[in-house]
Formats: structure tokens, sequence, C-alpha cells
């Protein structure tokens, strides 16, 4: 039996709040979000899915998305484990992002809201036209 090891997520969806950065005490950059994903189906539902990213993909975060944009991030999931103050068990699981992706148009990441996207029209290349196929090589 193959021994079959992976462990990668991949996300699309809307952030449920403004990232926020931080620094741990050794002065790495790290910022905790949810991506709301929707689910298709019957009963479609919303899943909050926490995320953790670091350094530079944690800057990179913060410095071009908001509550509402979309964002797509893959990563690996993480389960964690600790004892609160009554000395409980307690878990987290969540996404390690490794990398994250603009989904949103440039006007709609800037605004917050849809804008029809804008095109430079040009004028049409000016074609010889050929008078037979004769002269064509094919």
């Amino acid at each position: 039996m193959a021994n079959l090891n992976f462990n990668k997520a991949i996300l699309g969806g809307r952030l449920t709040a403004d990232p926020e950065l931080k620094q741990t005490p050794q002065g790495a950059a790290v910022t905790s979000f949810a991506i709301a994903v929707n689910r298709k189906g019957k009963d479609a539902t919303t899943d909050f899915i926490n995320c953790v990213a670091w350094r530079q993909t944690a800057e990179f975060i913060n410095r071009f998305f908001k509550k509402g944009s979309s964002i797509c991030v893959t990563g690996s999931i993480q389960v964690r484990t600790w004892n609160d103050q009554q000395n409980n068990k307690r878990y987290a699981t969540e996404v390690v992002v490794d990398e994250a992706f603009f989904v949103d148009s440039k006007a709609e990441g800037a605004q917050g809201g849809f804008e029809e996207p804008t095109f430079q029209t040009t004028q049409a290349p000016k074609f010889e036209e050929v008078a037979s196929d004769d002269d064509l090589p094919f």
C-alpha cells in the first residue's frame, strides 16, 4: 500500500473582516483572518474558514485586501491544541496560507463594489485585399 501523505487547501471566497497585521516578539509579521466560502447545492450555506498567514504573505494580504474583498488562497490545514486558563484542552483548525491571489478586478477591489470594466478601443488594422487566391503560398 502506498504511503500517501499530502495536505493542500485551495479556498476562494470573501474576507469577513479587515485583516490585522501583528508582529511576533521576534519581529515576524502575522495576520489571521476568515474567509466566507459559499457551498453549492440544494442546502447552500456559507462556511467561515479561519486562516493565518506569515511574513511577506501576511504583509501582502494586509496591504491589498479588506473586508468583503474576494481572495483565493492556497496552503495547508493545521490543527493546534492548547490548554486554556481553566486547563481545558482547546483546538483550532485553520489554513496556513502559503499564497494569496487577487480575484476581483482592479476597480472592484479598490471600490469595494462592482464597476463595469472599461475597454480602450483602437482602430482595426488595415489589411491589403488580395485580388485572387493564386498569389497565396498555400
